[in-house]
Parts: C-alpha cells; sequence; structure tokens
C-alpha cells in the first residue's frame, strides 16, 4: 500500500467513526426523552384526577419551550461562560444561533449531537422542578421559571463544573462525571426555592404545623413513570462519555480523563439496584422504593466513572436512606414539596458530590485542553463544588419566583386549586369525570 493510499485508508476510517459516535449521540438523546415520558407519567400519577392533566401540560410545554430558547442562548453560554461571568468571544461563536455550525449542513458530525443531548439536560432540569410544584402554579409562570432554570441556570453551572476548562475544575479539581451537581443539585435547590414562596396545596397542613398525605390518583402509573426515567437515565448517562481521538483513542469522561461504557454500565446498575434495597430497608412505600432508583444513581452519578461497582452500590444504598428521611425534615419545615424532588435531587445530589471527595480523593484530574492543568480531585473541591451548585440553583429560584408572588403571577388561586387546575384545559382526563378526587 502506497504512503497515499494508507492515507486515504486512514481518511476513511475517521470518517466512519464519526460517522458512528454521531449515530451513537444521536440515539443516547432519543433515549433521554424517555426521561421525560417517565416524568409525564409520574407526576400525573401523582396528582389527583383534577389536577393530572395539567401536570402532564406543564412537562410538556417545558419540553417543547426549552428546544428553542436552548437554541437562540442556551448551546451559547454553556460554551462561552467557563471562566465563571466572563464571555469568551472565541468559543462562544461556536454557540452562536447564526453561526454556520449551528445549522444543517455541519461538517464536524458533533455540534448538532451534542447541542441536542445538552438540551435534553436541560429539559430534565425543568422536569424536576415540575414535580415538586404540581396542583398549584401558574401555567405560564412555571414556563418562565422552567426556561430560566435550563436555559439559563443549569447552563452558568455546567459551564463551570462540567467543562474541561471551566474554572471549579481547573481550579479547585471539582468532578462530577454524571451530573451529581450540575443538574440535579442545581435543580433540586432551584425548586426549593421556588416552594418557598409558592406555598403549600391547600390542605397539606393543618393549623398545628403537621402534615397531611395528599395521595396522587394513580401510584401504579407514577411507579410506572419512575421506571421510564431509569431507563432514560442510561441514555442521559451514555451522553456524559465522549471519544478521544488520541494516539491510545478510547472513551473518556466528559473532562477527558479515561474510562470505559462498561465503568458507567456496571456502576449505573449497582446504583438502580442499590437505591431501591436502601429505600426498601427503611420504607415499605413503593413510591420511595421506585424513587429509590434515582437516589442511588444521582447518588453514585458524580463518580460513575471511577467507581468499584460494590462501592457504587453501598454510596446509592446510603442514598435510597438518605431521599425519604431528607424529604421528611422538608416536610417538617412546612414546604409542600410534592414528590420529594428535593431530597432525590437536591439532597442525594449534594452526597453524591461529598460521595466522591470522601472515596476519590487522590485520583488524578484531567482536562481534554490544552493548557489547563486540573488538580486531583479532593474533598475541597467538592465542597466548595456543592456550595456554587445550591447557591446557583437556589438563589435565581428564591429571587424569581418572589418577584412573581409579589406580581401576584406565582399561584394559582384558591378557587382554581379546590375545582382543580385541568379546568384551565380542554379535555378531561377519564371518561369517568372522577372530578372530586
Amino acid at each position: 500500500m502506497t504512503p497515499e493510499e494508507m492515507q486515504a485508508a486512514i481518511e476513511a476510517l475517521q470518517g466512519l467513526s464519526n460517522t458512528n459516535l454521531e449515530i451513537f449521540y444521536y440515539w443516547c438523546t432519543a433515549i433521554m426523552i424517555l426521561i421525560h415520558a417517565g416524568f409525564l407519567m409520574y407526576e400525573m400519577g401523582a396528582s389527583r384526577v383534577k389536577h393530572s392533566l395539567a401536570s402532564g401540560t406543564k412537562n410538556i410545554l417545558a419540553f417543547a419551550f426549552m428546544i428553542p430558547t436552548f437554541y437562540m442562548f442556551g448551546w451559547l453560554i454553556y460554551l462561552s461562560m467557563w471562566q465563571g461571568f466572563t464571555y469568551d468571544p472565541v468559543w462562544g461563536e461556536f454557540g452562536l444561533p447564526m453561526s454556520a455550525i449551528m445549522g444543517p449542513n455541519m461538517a464536524d458530525q458533533a455540534t448538532g449531537v451534542f447541542w441536542g443531548a445538552f438540551t435534553l439536560f436541560a429539559c430534565t432540569t425543568a422536569s424536576i422542578l415540575s414535580g415538586a410544584v404540581i396542583e398549584r402554579i401558574r401555567m405560564a409562570s412555571f414556563v418562565v421559571l422552567a426556561v430560566i432554570l435550563g436555559s439559563v441556570v443549569w447552563n452558568l453551572a455546567a459551564s463551570w463544573g462540567w467543562h474541561p476548562a471551566g474554572w471549579l475544575v481547573t481550579e479547585f479539581g471539582y468532578h462530577d462525571a454524571v451530573a451529581s451537581g450540575v443538574v440535579h443539585t442545581i435543580s433540586g435547590f432551584f425548586a426549593l426555592g421556588v416552594l418557598i414562596n409558592l406555598g403549600p396545596r391547600i390542605g397539606k397542613f393543618n393549623t398545628d404545623g403537621s402534615a397531611n398525605v395528599i395521595r396522587g390518583h394513580s401510584l401504579p402509573m407514577t411507579i410506572t413513570g419512575l421506571m421510564l426515567i431509569v431507563v432514560g437515565f442510561f441514555g442521559f448517562i451514555g451522553a456524559c462519555v465522549l471519544y478521544n481521538y488520541g494516539t491510545n483513542g478510547g472513551w473518556v469522561n466528559i473532562y477527558g480523563g479515561p474510562t470505559t461504557l462498561s465503568a458507567y454500565l456496571f456502576n449505573t446498575l449497582m446504583a438502580v439496584a442499590g437505591g431501591i434495597i436502601g429505600c426498601y430497608a427503611c420504607t415499605r412505600d413503593p413510591f420511595w422504593m421506585m424513587s429509590g432508583a434515582l437516589c442511588g444513581v444521582i447518588s453514585a452519578a458524580a463518580g460513575l466513572d471511577l467507581w468499584y461497582p460494590p462501592l457504587a452500590f453501598a454510596i446509592a444504598f446510603a442514598g435510597g436512606f438518605l431521599g425519604p428521611w431528607a424529604a421528611k425534615q422538608i416536610e417538617k419545615m412546612g414546604i409542600d414539596d410534592a414528590v420529594g424532588a428535593v431530597a432525590v435531587h437536591g439532597v442525594c445530589g449534594v452526597w453524591g458530590l461529598l460521595a466522591v471527595g470522601i472515596f476519590l480523593g487522590g485520583y488524578p484530574g484531567f482536562s481534554s485542553w490544552d493548557g489547563f492543568e486540573v488538580p486531583p480531585i479532593n474533598m475541597t473541591g467538592q465542597v466548595v463544588g456543592a456550595a456554587v451548585m445550591i447557591a446557583t440553583g437556589f438563589i435565581p429560584g428564591y429571587v424569581l419566583s418572589w418577584i412573581f408572588n409579589k406580581l401576584g403571577i406565582l399561584r394559582a388561586g384558591d378557587g382554581v386549586q379546590r375545582d382543580g387546575m385541568d379546568n384551565e384545559l380542554e379535555g378531561i382526563a377519564y371518561p369517568e369525570e372522577i372530578r372530586s378526587r
């Protein structure tokens, strides 16, 4: 084979690899949509009949509004704000909606599928918020809050801590391979800020402060929805790995550190099982047992690329205990989180970040960007990262919802809540019209 023929063969293989990777991320994004089908079922089932369609509609609208807003400015924020609040015009150019690579004839076989995966990450943050606020938030206000969370706030956090040159990574060695912090902690604490101003559902708390159980109309629907979210997580997790074309090639984590798809699969399945069993050990509530799968994956997610599988199981098992306990403490504070989103995503997300500091301290840091040295994983970096994620989520969630509340546009009126939020929509959930439940 002549040198020219060899070079042609190499280029052909490179093109084939690009195509295969484009297909891989394409289908990861498609599988991620199951997360939103799951959230829709989960939240509709957790709502009473008279609110069920409104709960589903919130998910549909959040999904739809996130896509164009992420195209217009969300992707730009992620690519360009990795230094903090300083805009990088070089990388920002690649995220501008009028950029040449943000169109149908792009030649890099990467931008579109990566943008799609990040858009679905953004949609996930909105779905997390959606469950916490069912049965009482105004639809338009929810959509605005969801867009701010998914197309602005989450992108900042991801640019800082989920980017190979992000300042949390390069200055502190922050490690969050599958987004315990940059998706789940952000969303959970944004939801907490909103819930404080939104207030509880009518009838949730008695005059003495004790809480009543408000049951959804279909626990089987909720449990099935939770299982669909778990299925969708496999697309989410697959989209958190990259392929390095370096000397040896191979899969790398979001920062450029070595990993394998086998590592992600081992640890994901162990985390699902650990979380379910952890919840089963402390409650026989099927809702929490299936929510335990989420608690487990979120608890293990930050180090999913590096855990020894039995350790992933143990961390997830602890998360399975932590989720229901945290939900009870939040309820005792007079906060009505209808599905435990703050506990499952926010509290377990923080536990996931701290677990990396506890068990992976000293592991080398990596950056796929030349010129950036990353400190080894360390507890200080994980604590700083967790604090940044909590503040970045909570502060805008609280401030924006406080403003909306003062304007009288955050919470639906008491009459609407009593009659059912579905009365503002066309259609009925069930032909029997069991509207009083």
